[in-house]
């Protein structure tokens, strides 16, 4: 029997959600997207829960989307064409994204890699631990695509536009403890420590008074202003578009072959 693609641990007011697909590098694929979606719902509906932990095993947090099981095969699934290609890509990163929307406080612990879409889902938990190790990237422009995942959304809130445009345009790396200097996370620790460090805080959270954690939240929801998946919706149009492109088959290409992209504007 293979290993189920997401891990749900309840423990008393403490839930952990790990992505597991280790060998895959917790890369983004239909069978995770069902698999994290039905643990949000199974999280939202248990009332005993007040914190949840998200993390990967193995590792890296997340690589993104799978570029060979995600918005490819859920695109061709559909029919193809770009209409498709967006219906795909909002299919794949709304589950993901759902977990902005629980009422409980959410603690992302960040280590190894935390790519695209999955420093998407980092950003989307309201608390960000990362190992200093870590290694963090929005690099949908080295793919030949717009941001997607809400990530155009969160980085200017958290980092502020220019920090943020420096970020997206390059696509470069950064590691955890530029992470924690630049904002991006709440602080990077040593990786062994991460886990240990992340668990602490979210029981400690999890000791809070139910009712005014979540009114606590909805507070710090209405004071960030704006609707993350509204602007997932525009980045699905934008990516669905670049993604018609030439320079988007160019982009994929040099990723998985680990080379520089050579991008020429089609």
């Amino acid at each position: 029997m293979s290993e189920p693609a997401v891990v749900l641990e309840v423990n008393g007011h403490l839930a952990e959600l790990s992505l597991n697909r280790p060998d895959r590098g917790n890369a983004m694929s239909r069978e995770l997207l069902k698999a994290f979606a039905g643990a949000v719902e199974s999280v939202r509906a248990d009332a005993s829960v007040r914190a949840l932990l998200v993390r990967g095993n193995g590792k890296h947090f997340c690589t993104g989307a799978d570029l060979r099981d995600g918005v490819p095969a859920l695109a061709a699934e559909l029919g193809g064409g770009q209409s498709a290609l967006r219906r795909a890509i909002r299919a794949l990163y709304e589950p993901f994204l759902s977990i902005w929307d629980l009422d409980i406080p959410t603690i992302a612990a960040v280590h190894g890699a935390a790519i695209g879409g999955g420093l998407g889902l980092a950003l989307a938990c309201d608390i960000r631990l990362c190992a200093s190790d870590a290694r963090l990237q929005a690099n949908f422009v080295r793919l030949g695509i717009h941001p997607g995942m809400a990530v155009s959304w969160f980085l200017p809130r958290l980092l502020g536009p220019q920090a943020a445009a420096e970020l997206l345009f390059t696509g470069r790396k950064v590691s955890g403890t530029e992470a924690a200097a630049l904002g991006l996370v709440l602080r990077a620790v040593p990786p062994e420590s991460l886990l240990e460090e992340a668990r602490a805080m979210a029981r400690t959270i999890a000791e809070g008074a139910p009712e005014a954690l979540r009114l606590t939240k909805s507070s710090l929801r209405r004071a960030a202003g704006g609707d993350p998946h509204s602007f997932a919706d525009a980045e699905a149009l934008a990516q669905a578009h670049c993604g018609g492109m030439a320079d988007a088959g160019e982009g994929v290409a040099a990723w998985m072959e680990k080379r520089s992209p050579h991008f020429s504007g089609a």
